[in-house]
């Protein structure tokens, strides 16, 4: 069963250039897992809070592409709060993981990677749900 310690940081490759720097993320390669998504929400609230959910299959990678925001983990015993403010940085999430994001500066877009097509089978939005999920799996 999935922990808040198997949710880690990543740096992202960069190649930096004194016309700038761009950042890389190739499948596998990369994020360990098939790229099957990418998007991005941005214009977001600063009180606002996204995600709100857990997945039951589908790896993910959070991005700060710009701005910051707080992501809180919950794996049903115990929590985690990183704040992602690093467009060459990722948090890479692992499925069974409750994801809360919170926070956002005035600038922030979230990008993901994710390793599957949209299911919404695959959501848990429930958090109730969720913790008797995860206690009826011990």
């Amino acid at each position: 069963m999935a922990t808040v310690d198997d949710c880690r940081l990543m740096d992202i490759r960069t190649v930096f250039d004194h016309r700038g720097t761009i950042a890389i993320v190739e499948s596998e390669l990369d994020v360990g897992f098939p790229i099957r998504r990418v998007y991005w929400t941005f214009d977001i609230p600063s009180q606002a809070v996204r995600a709100g959910h857990a997945h039951r299959a589908l790896q993910q990678v959070y991005v700060a592409a710009s701005g910051s925001f707080e992501v809180l983990l919950d794996d049903g015993e115990r929590q985690s709060s990183i704040r992602l403010y690093r467009p060459d940085q990722g948090l890479l999430l692992v499925p069974g993981i409750w994801r809360e994001i919170s926070h956002f500066s005035s600038n922030a877009c979230l990008l993901v990677i994710a390793s599957e097509l949209y299911d919404e089978a695959d959501y848990i939005r429930d958090h109730a749900d969720f913790l008797a999920g995860r206690t009826a799996s011990r």
